[in-house]
């Protein structure tokens, strides 16, 4: 390979880590992506900073937490946010001053008047094509996305629906054609490229199309592990959220029609995922091209019997997949279980690759010594996320997770402390045992030193840094 290697970056929305196949935790079937795991690495404890999208979205692009650059929340949920602005670092600015000719494609939601042209893309495929394209063919058929719908269906429509129009013209399949034609477009020029595709899907409303609408039935669908919460000495905001969506006397049995038709998107999204891989094949780029494969969160989708992924820090939306396949260069069939971020570590992993220079600002670090199968005990040894709330009023967060523990600092209410090991699915908060107080002390502490380091504004006043530095917190 004489030139630098393209690179395709394939990013979902609101995809669990366990509802991939390869994970073997949940009845989904991705023949596709559990391949690219099966030829690549797979990330076994790879977590999202932020579990929003726009924010998640925005540290991706800039390798930096958001919060040192102001974007707190989804910039459609109001107007109090600062969102990336070009004249901010983006890295692949810096691969298009190298060569690279870039393209986007899908879903943006990073800034609301500059698309991705404005952080050094060259070619954007908007989702908006994909609606004037279904408005125009399928004129009786709108698809819904929960918000411009009656106020009496609404609750109906944010579940998800069957999608009747045909798959080859559906949001997933039209993305991978297009991106598919970009393949083909890109790979005639001598120069490297990277093709960034960004799905919309699985994230609710979940509205599978043809044979994926019926391919998993509720009654066959397992309860999720986080699904027997009581909410006793938990956040009043997480119960509330049930009275929000009004799903406060859903029973599995309701929740399982919800779940099958999110699995049926999922094996949707995997399927159109397939197709680009094939256009790869057939152009014979594999041995010439890294692809990755991720998502900005994860999806609560029932468990812990709550939507979305608004004002909770469990497994099910901090956790996320994680792949990196290159022919020939990464060694297949591997794992790597160490904690790493998935949209702050990849920004210097791939300057690494191209053998490019990493700012020294970037707050994440390089995944390629993982990839090269060594062992690093520096690495670290746990995790932070961040949550600043909106859609049902400002609540901050900040997790600190190790390997057997997890503490949730909830500044303006109870705080949550989760024994791993005991209590996978994050159900008895131990925040009042007693036994823990020199731990939760610890936690307290180590967190502070961490969000202190990496600039976080929300700690720069003396109540803040009381709660954790002091422990004065109920």
């Amino acid at each position: 390979m004489s030139k630098k290697p393209n690179v395709l970056f394939i990013m979902v929305d609101q995809q669990r880590y366990d509802c991939i196949g390869f994970s073997q935790e949940y009845p989904v079937r991705t023949p596709n992506i559990d391949d690219l795991a099966k030829n690549g690495i797979w990330f076994m404890n790879a977590y999202t900073n932020i579990p929003l999208c726009t924010p998640a979205r925005s540290a991706l692009i800039n390798g930096r937490r958001p919060e040192t650059f102001g974007t707190l929340w989804n910039h459609d949920l109001g107007s109090a946010i600062k969102p990336l602005e070009p004249r901010e670092y983006s890295w692949p600015r810096e691969l298009r001053k190298l060569g690279y000719n870039n393209a986007y494609l899908g879903k943006w939601h990073v800034h609301p008047q500059y698309n991705p042209k404005a952080y050094g893309y060259e070619h954007y495929v908007s989702l908006n094509e994909y609606t004037k394209f279904r408005e125009k063919k399928y004129p009786e058929r709108k698809l819904s996305d929960g918000i411009r719908i009656d106020e009496e269906e609404k609750l109906t429509k944010w579940h998800g629906e069957i999608d009747p129009i045909p798959l080859e013209d559906s949001r997933t399949h039209w993305l991978s054609r297009k991106a598919s034609e970009m393949l083909e477009k890109l790979s005639r020029k001598a120069d490297p490229w990277h093709i960034r595709i960004d799905f919309s899907e699985p994230h609710l409303p979940y509205n599978p199309n043809g044979k994926f609408a019926g391919m998993y039935s509720p009654e066959n669908i397992p309860a999720w592990g986080g699904f027997a919460e009581e909410f006793i000495n938990k956040p009043y905001i997480q119960k509330q959220q049930l009275y929000n969506w009004q799903v406060e006397n859903f029973e599995w049995k309701d929740w399982a029609k919800i779940v099958a038709k999110y699995y049926a998107v999922i094996s949707q999204v995997d399927h159109a995922i397939g197709q680009i891989l094939n256009t790869l094949e057939r152009l014979k780029l594999e041995e010439d091209t890294i692809v990755i494969f991720t998502s900005d969160h994860g999806d609560l989708c029932g468990s812990h019997r709550m939507m979305d992924k608004h004002f909770v820090m469990y497994e099910d939306v901090v956790k996320v997949p994680l792949i990196l396949k290159w022919s020939g260069k990464i060694r297949g069939n591997s794992t790597c279980s160490e904690f790493v971020y998935n949209l702050l570590d990849l920004p210097p992993t791939i300057l690494e690759l191209l053998d490019m220079t990493i700012p020294d600002f970037f707050q994440g670090r390089s995944l390629v010594p993982f990839l090269k199968g060594e062992i690093l005990p520096d690495w670290r040894q746990e995790i932070v996320a961040t949550y600043h709330g909106q859609q049902f009023g400002l609540f901050t967060q900040r997790m600190y997770r190790t390997h057997a523990w997890k503490y949730i600092w909830n500044p303006t209410s109870i705080d949550e402390l989760y024994d791993l090991r005991e209590d996978p699915f994050e159900l008895t908060n131990e925040i009042y045992n007693t036994k823990h107080k020199d731990r939760l002390k610890e936690f307290r502490r180590r967190l502070f030193s961490i969000l202190l380091e990496e600039g976080d504004p929300f700690i720069n006043n003396n109540w803040m840094r009381d709660q954790l530095l002091n422990s004065h917190k109920l």
